[in-house]
């Protein structure tokens, strides 16, 4: 049995990815656009190009995503980076903020050397931790 985590953009799950790749180290997947899906029969013309289905590893770990009419953003949920480096983790927060809104910001913590939460541009909650050595 394996946990992914899927989450929904409202149109920018592709942007959203090649963003994560260029930034955090991405290995893309798949990506399915809605014009490329076997049955065209109820997609509207608009949606043709938005992300049907795609996934990119980070980190070990499978993230899925498609774009879905009206998405939100994510709430009382974040996608955690625990990093090796207070180095990386003050340099992936500062992608992650660029264009979005810092929840908290990045900072030493009595559990960790650096500890900070943003939504990104793209809507996703992140937490980004380097865990104080034992």
């Amino acid at each position: 049995m394996r946990l992914n985590t899927y989450v929904n953009f409202a149109g920018k799950c592709a942007e959203a990815f090649r963003y994560y790749e260029e930034h955090l180290g991405g290995k893309p997947g798949m990506m399915m656009t809605h014009s490329q899906a076997p049955d065209q029969s109820n997609i509207k013309p608009e949606w043709k190009d938005m992300v049907l289905h795609a996934s990119i590893a980070i980190g070990g770990t499978d993230l899925l995503g498609a774009d879905i009419p009206h998405a939100e953003p994510m709430r009382s949920a974040y996608l955690t980076l625990n990093v090796e480096t207070d180095a990386e983790a003050e340099r992936i927060f500062a992608a992650l903020s660029d264009g979005g809104q810092v929840l908290m910001v990045l900072q030493e913590t009595f559990f960790a050397t650096r500890f900070g939460q943003v939504r990104d541009r793209f809507g996703m909650n992140w937490m980004i931790l380097r865990e104080r050595p034992r």
